[in-house]
């Protein structure tokens, strides 16, 4: 059962020093003897891709850019025209990092091999290039979504190199384009949070070390496909409703789960009749979401109640069902499954 006092800690709001998000990174180097730099340089790349997919948002219809390309994605989806911009976005500014050995997109079928380890690739970053894009035309918050993996030198395959178990992730983060543009990473030393100052063009640091309330009533999920869920889910919604939860889903991923990393409660993505394995990907989804909210104090499982980053994925798109979020709210949902 929840803690039904639901006092969440105080959070430490930075209200000292400006540090940007390129000096953040540059400081947690220096706790590593004989840091390159690399990792640094990676992390630039994606805010400088945060900050062009940013602008491109909030002027998709002065550009012209809303609506469907006409293409299909691996996954069988309609792309739309800002999936293709931002993955083409991503792709263009990470391939020029000379450490990244692989990179993998939500909208490739295969990863991409830049270069060896024998060559300097010594990372592989994964992505969701715009999760959400569906919302756009209602100006809804969408995200972008990486993690970042080390190469491993003596696997020659691309899928095989990217097929990691998420407790090895090295990074992972978000960038939300909502009201602000924030991005949010953890590193394994805590989750901070930075919001993009276009003034000067760069992510400052407004929140460190973000943690989660334990418990929240509040659940986050599809509730139209409830019908469909198994029966243990549609036992704790029952039993939310009548011990006063209340409910809240936007249906973009990172809004949902930026939210609920901030307030906390629960976020849920159960499997269905139409996607008994569930909807989200374990690699580029699950797996960066599941590391952020372990590190704020939260807790990530799989719809059998397996800790979601123990898994070792077989397959680059291997979809997961998923229940993170507060970690007493996790496990009263486990507790009806």
């Amino acid at each position: 059962m929840p803690d039904s006092t639901e006092q969440q800690p105080p959070r430490r709001v930075v209200t000292d020093n400006l540090v940007s998000l390129q000096s953040f990174i540059l400081e947690e180097e220096t706790r590593y003897p004989g840091a390159s730099g690399d990792f640094s340089w990676i992390i630039s790349a994606i805010s400088l891709a945060a900050k062009i997919i940013a602008h491109k948002v909030r002027h998709v219809r002065l550009q012209n850019v809303l609506g469907e390309d006409g293409t299909i994605n691996v996954q069988g989806e309609d792309q739309l025209h800002m999936d293709v911009i931002a993955n083409e976005v991503i792709m263009r500014v990470l391939g020029g990092r000379g450490s990244i050995a692989v990179l993998g997109s939500e909208e490739e079928e295969q990863p991409t091999i830049l270069r060896r380890g024998h060559e300097g690739g010594k990372y592989c970053v994964l992505f969701d290039p715009l999760d959400g894009s569906s919302n756009l035309d209602t100006a809804v918050g969408v995200g972008t979504i990486f993690t970042i993996l080390r190469n491993d030198p003596k696997i020659h395959g691309a899928v095989e190199t990217v097929c990691q178990a998420g407790h090895q992730q090295v990074a992972a983060g978000y960038v939300l384009y909502g009201s602000s543009t924030v991005f949010v990473i953890t590193t394994g030393r805590g989750v901070h949070m930075f919001e993009l100052d276009s003034s000067i063009g760069s992510f400052m640091l407004v929140q460190s070390n973000i943690q989660m309330p334990a418990s929240k009533k509040i659940y986050s999920v599809n509730e139209a496909n409830a019908e469909g869920f198994p029966e243990g889910f549609q036992k704790y919604l029952k039993w939310a409703h009548q011990n006063g939860y209340s409910s809240r889903y936007i249906g973009s991923m990172v809004a949902d789960m930026h939210r609920t990393l901030m307030n906390g409660g629960v976020f849920l993505y159960p499997p269905t009749k139409k996607h008994p394995n569930g909807k989200l990907r374990l690699l580029y989804e699950a797996n960066p979401m599941s590391f952020l909210v372990e590190q704020a104090g939260g807790a990530s499982v799989t719809a059998a109640g397996q800790r979601t980053m123990d898994i070792v994925p077989s397959q680059m798109h291997e979809r997961v069902p998923l229940v993170l979020g507060s970690k007493n709210e996790v496990a009263a949902v486990v507790a009806h499954l």
